[in-house]
């Protein structure tokens, strides 16, 4: 097996390509041409080791450390556009969801999907509670529901603004607040509260009007950034905001991106910020400065999301 960086930087394009990035010298050593759709969404398995690519309808996933430009898997059952995937923390299972007004889970180590629940409207996002027991969808319709994977039911449904879609949801590292961040440039914060059963409760806690423009992406920062905790917001207006959740007071914006931004990663230690851009770019931001410090370039069209992996994999059990 040839050496993996400790450092994994992908992004995707319109230009119907994934590219792998050294993040230190902004070089691209790997592209991988996706010709059959867009991709929407980039995730990096826990171990390093795969990289989902949300398509349409698909999901693809493909080895990090191997030159193959082919799928070591496709995972088809979605029927339009898939906007969100993550992992569940031991990369046992994957979520997903999609346009088709479906969230679905998959078994890595299985065929099919093993679950399915309806949205009733096309899917923007998902996050997974890291209790790793719930997941949390927002929608075109601008519902928000907390799917109880216990019960396999729906178990909270939420409408911050209604019929204003939700475009991105973050969840605390620790599962005391989530994020939602909608097309007029608002984000709703909520405290999540443990109920008598183990139900998660939303109390509102703020709105934000963070930008004129829609917000694509919001991000709360990592459990290594810590005691700091920063929100970002990633917008059509150009800019990345960085919030200082303690008051939601605006610390920096992040200002180099010549058109939207779509995407938005944090380091393990919340120290650097990844973007991607409808300018063709990804930027690396310093934390501290607010300063850009690395451009890959190389993309030729819209850079639509970015994926990171520099943290440690999980020790093998």
């Amino acid at each position: 097996m040839s050496q993996q960086p400790s450092v994994i930087l992908a992004t995707a394009s319109y230009d119907h390509t994934i590219r792998f990035w050294e993040a230190k010298s902004g070089r691209c050593y790997r592209t991988i041409q996706y010709p059959d759709s867009q991709v929407n969404r980039l995730e990096i398995t826990p171990d390093k080791r795969f990289l989902a690519a949300a398509g349409n309808p698909h999901i693809r996933l493909f080895d990090v450390n191997s030159n193959s430009p082919q799928p070591v898997m496709s995972y088809d059952s979605h029927t339009n556009n898939v906007m969100a995937v993550g992992f569940q923390c031991d990369g046992n299972w994957m979520y997903s969801g999609s346009e088709d007004g479906t969230v679905k889970i998959w078994d890595l180590r299985a065929p099919g999907c093993q679950r399915e629940y309806e949205s009733r409207a096309a899917v923007n996002t998902v996050v997974l509670h890291p209790n790793q027991t719930e997941l949390i969808s927002g929608d075109q319709n601008g519902n928000i529901r907390v799917w109880d994977l216990t019960a396999n039911s729906c178990s909270c449904e939420l409408v911050p603004e209604v019929d204003t879609a939700v475009r991105s949801l973050t969840v605390m590292w620790d599962g005391s607040l989530v994020v939602a961040a909608n097309n007029h440039g608002t984000c709703y914060v909520w405290r999540l509260l443990r109920g008598t059963q183990t139900m998660t409760n939303f109390e509102p806690l703020h709105k934000l009007q963070a930008h004129k423009g829609c917000i694509l992406k919001c991000l709360l920062s990592p459990e290594f950034c810590e005691p700091h905790r920063y929100l970002a917001t990633a917008s059509s207006d150009h800019t990345v905001k960085i919030w200082n959740v303690d008051g939601f007071t605006l610390e920096k914006t992040l200002v180099g991106h010549q058109r939207w931004v779509w995407d938005c990663v944090f380091s393990v230690d919340g120290a650097y910020l990844i973007t991607a851009s409808s300018d063709t770019t990804a930027r690396l931001w310093s934390m501290s400065t607010g300063e850009d410090i690395r451009v890959y370039q190389g993309h030729h069209k819209a850079t639509i999301c970015c994926a990171l992996h520099d943290g440690a994999e999980p020790s093998s059990s």
